[in-house]
């Protein structure tokens, strides 16, 4: 259900800037705007953190494959480590780490440069040999294992109660979110804004930052703009209570199968991905041969998972760009038109720096994070950035 807050019930004829999509990416770029004294407008289809985010890990790390990345990431930790006392929501933070396993020597001396980059930002990131990894989660089979990589201080969060921290600053900053509200249209006076086009009405800005994950692809059309994010399914399953499971589960990825867990309530979550398919908006959960392949991945493990049981399953949208990079800037075709999307599965770990690079943007400061190599640009090229492989 959808809850509005005092005078949300129809749209401002006008706003300095308007913010597609509430998620975390859209209140955290709205907040931060808000706060920083800009007129705010935030417009969601649904409800706010009903899409992506709601159905996102929660995970919240520094163990990333590139310099931008990590210090993203960075960033994400210490606002999310602080949030509670910031904001004065509750939500879950846990540093019970990160940890990937390794089944094929040939990843071992690239994860370890890895390990090297980040430790250069003061990141605890190590390797551990196969006898060590027991150590970190005893639950673990370590059969097939050559390495692991342990980030200890990277954690998980609620994303719901991220969302409605921000959204409650936001509104305390005098920001404006409409929930139930469609973009239909982007107007535009040759290369500038006038406004947009929506379900309720139409709203005069001269600026609008694109935060609608998934669906960005769909709002860079209405302007216009190619962005080059696209929406594919992902599946997780929800065990029931796990025999002797501890209370402190890192959230463990295998390579390369791309199988992960991490622990949700008594029981674990658990999913692998098989590909990226073909891209839409089917959230519909299918078994297939999807579960079958899940269940020997998760048997060979993490054996006590399969006394389990199911408890339930859903699926959701990545919101992919073609080189599991997030493209994050200003468009140089629309003036004032703003892009903070296609993270890729690392979105909600990313908010909290998303808001802030956004904001430094509109007001034309130099960001703290230098972003050259996450503008959309990249892609007009055969250059592209690094592909990101530890997606969750």
């Amino acid at each position: 259900m959808t809850v509005r807050g005092p005078g949300e019930t129809s749209l401002p004829p006008m706003a300095e800037c308007v913010v597609i999509g509430g998620g975390v990416i859209g209140v955290s770029c709205a907040f931060r705007l808000a706060e920083a004294g800009v007129d705010v407008l935030l417009l969601e289809r649904g409800g706010l953190g009903e899409g992506s985010t709601a159905k996102a890990a929660g995970g919240i790390r520094s163990s990333f494959t590139s310099r931008v990345n990590v210090e993203l990431g960075l960033r994400g930790l210490a606002a999310y480590s602080a949030f509670s006392r910031d904001f004065g929501v509750e939500i879950d933070f846990r540093r019970d780490g990160y940890l990937y396993l390794l089944t094929d020597p040939a990843d071992v001396t690239a994860i370890g440069h890895c390990a090297e980059l980040q430790r250069s930002y003061g990141v605890r990131s190590h390797l551990l040999d196969p006898s060590e990894v027991r150590d970190v989660l005893p639950l673990l089979e370590t059969d097939g294992i050559v390495a692991a990589l342990w980030s200890p201080d990277d954690a998980k969060a609620t994303p719901d109660a991220v969302v409605q921290g921000y959204a409650r600053a936001a509104r305390a900053s005098g920001a404006k979110l409409r929930t139930a509200v469609e973009v239909t249209g982007i107007e535009r006076d040759g290369d500038t804004l006038t406004g947009v086009n929506t379900t309720a009405g139409f709203v005069r800005t001269g600026a609008v930052v694109c935060a609608a994950g998934a669906w960005s692809g769909r709002v860079g059309e209405l302007a216009g703009l190619d962005l080059p994010v696209r929406p594919f399914r992902r599946q997780v399953v929800f065990t029931g209570p796990v025999p002797g499971l501890p209370d402190a589960v890192p959230l463990t990825i295998e390579m390369p199968s791309a199988f992960y867990f991490h622990r949700e309530g008594p029981g674990l979550a658990l999913s692998f991905c098989e590909g990226d398919g073909f891209p839409g908006f089917d959230t519909h959960y299918e078994a297939g041969e999807w579960l079958p392949r899940l269940a020997e991945l998760a048997g060979r493990r993490i054996p006590a998972v399969l006394d389990a049981g199911i408890r339930t399953a859903w699926a959701g949208l990545y919101e992919v760009t073609p080189d599991r990079n997030q493209i994050v800037g200003e468009s140089v075709l629309l003036s004032r038109f703003f892009y903070a999307t296609g993270f890729s599965g690392h979105g909600f770990q990313m908010g909290p720096a998303a808001g802030e690079l956004i904001r430094d943007l509109y007001l034309g400061r130099q960001p703290a994070v230098d972003i050259a190599e996450l503008d959309v640009r990249r892609f007009e090229g055969a250059d592209t950035a690094p592909v990101e492989r530890h997606i969750v």
